[in-house]
C-alpha cells in the first residue's frame, strides 16, 4: 500500500488541546515522529501510539537547525517510502514556526504521496486568550526576531507587535543557544526607532501543563537586554501610537455612499446581482 503522511498539532496544553481528529490519526498511525521539546508531552504521545520515535536526537550544540530539520524530513520520508502511514506530532500548531513539516508534506506530494497537515492550537492562540487582545482591534504584526533584524521591514507602531523567539535575536548560526545581552541591545536600539525606551512590554510563555503556569511578566523595553529570556518565550509590544485616521479615503468613500443613494429611487428595491445572461428568460 503506498504509505502517507499527515503533520498534525497536539496544541499547547498537555492533553487538553489536542483535537479529536487528530489524536484518531495518532492511535492510527504505522509511525509516529514526536517533534515535543518537552518530555512529559512525548510520553504522552508514546501512550497513544504502537510506535513513536523522537526528532529531538536531531538536535545539538554548534549543529545549524537547517541541517536538523533536513533530518527530520528525511527521518519522516524514509518510512513514507516504505508504504507506512506516517504522522508527524508537533507541538502547538505544525504550520507555524516549524519548518520540517512543511518540508516533509512538500517532499511527500512532489514524489506522489498522499499528504497533508492538520491544524492545531498554537502559542499565538493563548496568546490572545491570556493577555486579552484581539489582533482585530488595531491590526497585528507578527515577525520573526532576528528576520527583523537582518531586513528593512516597516513597523506600524499603531499595531500590535509580536516577536516570535527573541531568545535568539541576532543568531546567525541557527543554533538552539541564547544569544546574549549584546544582541538584544541591537534589538532594543532598532525598536527605539518607532517605540519609546519605557514603552512597556510582555514576555509571554503559554502554560503547558496544569500544574505551570502562564507568564506574563510586564517590564519596559529599556530592560529587555537583561530580562529572562527561553526559547518559547514570545515578546509583545501593544501600540505606542493611536491609529491615524485616513480623511481623504473616508471623503471618497462617503462620497461613493452618497451617489449609490442618490441614484435609487426613493421606495425602490434594490435586487441582488444576477448572474443569469442577458438572453435568459
Amino acid at each position: 500500500m503506498a504509505g502517507n503522511l499527515v503533520c498534525v498539532g497536539t496544541g499547547i496544553l498537555l492533553g487538553g488541546h489536542l483535537s479529536p481528529l487528530a489524536q484518531n490519526l495518532i492511535e492510527q498511525a504505522d509511525v509516529v515522529f514526536s517533534g515535543m521539546s518537552d518530555g512529559f508531552t512525548e510520553l504522552w504521545i508514546e501512550g497513544l501510539a504502537k510506535d513513536v520515535r523522537s526528532l529531538q536526537q536531531h538536535y545539538a550544540d554548534g549543529k545549524s537547525r537547517n541541517l536538523t530539520y533536513n533530518e527530520m524530513v528525511d527521518a519522516m520520508l524514509c518510512e513514507v517510502r516504505l508504504g507506512k502511514k506516517v504522522v508527524g506530532a508537533f507541538y502547538g500548531h505544525p504550520g507555524i514556526f516549524a519548518k520540517a513539516p512543511h518540508e516533509a508534506i512538500a517532499t511527500a506530494r512532489a514524489e506522489g504521496f498522499e499528504a497533508r497537515m492538520i491544524p492545531g492550537i498554537s502559542a499565538e492562540d493563548c496568546l490572545y486568550a491570556d493577555l486579552g487582545l484581539d489582533p482585530g482591534k488595531t491590526g497585528c504584526q507578527h515577525f520573526e526576531t532576528t528576520q527583523l533584524m537582518l531586513y528593512q521591514r516597516r513597523i506600524d507602531p499603531s499595531a500590535l507587535l509580536v516577536l516570535w523567539q527573541p531568545a535568539l535575536a541576532g543568531d546567525l548560526t541557527l543554533g538552539i543557544r541564547p544569544t546574549g545581552s549584546a544582541e538584544r541591545e541591537l534589538l532594543v536600539e532598532l525598536l527605539s526607532q518607532d517605540y519609546p525606551l519605557n514603552h512597556e512590554c510582555i514576555l509571554y510563555e503559554a502554560a503547558t501543563t496544569a500544574l505551570h503556569s502562564t507568564r506574563i511578566e510586564r517590564l519596559p523595553l529599556s530592560a529587555l537586554p537583561q530580562a529572562r529570556l527561553e526559547l518559547h518565550t514570545t515578546l509583545v509590544l501593544p501600540p505606542s501610537q493611536p491609529l491615524t485616521p485616513n480623511s481623504q479615503m473616508r471623503a471618497r468613500l462617503q462620497a461613493l455612499a452618497d451617489t449609490q443613494t442618490q441614484g435609487t429611487p426613493q421606495g425602490a428595491t434594490v435586487l441582488p446581482f444576477s448572474r443569469k445572461k442577458a438572453n435568459s428568460p
